[in-house]
C-alpha cells in the first residue's frame, strides 16, 4: 500500500488544518509544519486536496461545521426548547476555549477575519459555513412556533453573538465577555414567551 492510499490520511490532513485555524489562523502555520503535525509528505496533500492548502482549509471548515451542526442537533433532539439547547451549545464552546488557555477558538471566525477579496473559495466556503448554522438554528425556532422571518432574525443574533463572544474572550483572556453576551441575549429571547402568547393564538 502506498503512502497516498494509507488509510486515515486525509482525516489527519484536515485535524492538523483544523487545529491550526483554531489557534493560528490559515496564514499563521506554513505548509512544512502542517504536514509534520499530519504526519503525511507534500504529495499526499496534493493527492487529496489538487488545490493545496486553500483546498484543505475549505475541507477543514466544512468539516468543523458538520460537527458543529451534529453537536446542536443532539442538543436539540434532548431539549424541547431551541434557546435553552443553543444555551448549552455556546456554553459548551465556552468551556472548550477555556480549556485551551483561550488559545483554541473558532476556525470560522479567525479565517473571516484575515480573508482577503481574492480568498474566493475561502470567503465563498465561510458563507456557506454561515448560512448552514443560521437556518439550522432558524430552523429549530420555526418548529417551535416562531414566524421564519422572527426566526431567521434570531438566528442571525445568536450566531453573531456566538462568533463575536469567542472573540472577545479569546482576546481577554476571559469567558466574561461571551457569558455577559450569551446571558443577555438568550434571557431576552426567552422572556418574550411562546409565540402562540405573543401573537394570541390559542396555545
Amino acid at each position: 500500500m502506498t503512502e497516498t492510499t494509507t488509510p486515515g490520511t486525509r482525516e489527519r490532513l484536515i485535524a492538523a488544518m483544523t487545529d491550526a485555524l483554531r489557534r493560528r489562523g490559515l496564514h499563521g502555520i506554513g505548509l512544512t509544519e502542517l504536514l509534520a503535525q499530519a504526519g503525511a509528505p507534500k504529495g499526499v496533500l496534493y493527492h487529496h486536496f489538487p488545490g493545496g492548502k486553500t483546498e484543505l482549509a475549505v475541507a477543514a471548515i466544512d468539516d468543523v461545521v458538520a460537527r458543529m451542526l451534529g453537536w446542536l442537533d443532539g442538543l436539540l433532539a434532548k431539549n424541547a426548547d431551541p434557546i435553552e439547547a443553543t444555551r448549552r451549545w455556546m456554553a459548551g464552546a465556552t468551556a472548550r476555549l477555556s480549556d485551551t488557555g483561550f488559545e483554541s477558538g473558532c476556525p470560522l471566525a479567525t479565517v473571516a477575519l484575515e480573508s482577503t477579496p481574492d480568498d474566493h473559495a475561502l470567503r465563498e466556503a465561510l458563507a456557506r459555513a454561515f448560512a448552514t448554522l443560521r437556518e439550522r438554528i432558524a430552523l429549530a425556532l420555526e418548529q417551535h412556533g416562531e414566524p421564519r422571518a422572527q426566526a431567521q432574525g434570531i438566528a442571525a443574533l445568536i450566531v453573531a453573538t456566538y462568533e463575536g463572544g469567542l472573540l472577545q474572550a479569546r482576546v481577554a483572556q476571559s469567558s466574561d465577555p461571551i457569558n455577559l453576551a450569551t446571558q443577555t441575549l438568550l434571557s431576552l429571547l426567552a422572556a418574550r414567551g411562546p409565540t402562540a402568547a405573543r401573537t394570541g393564538e390559542p396555545s
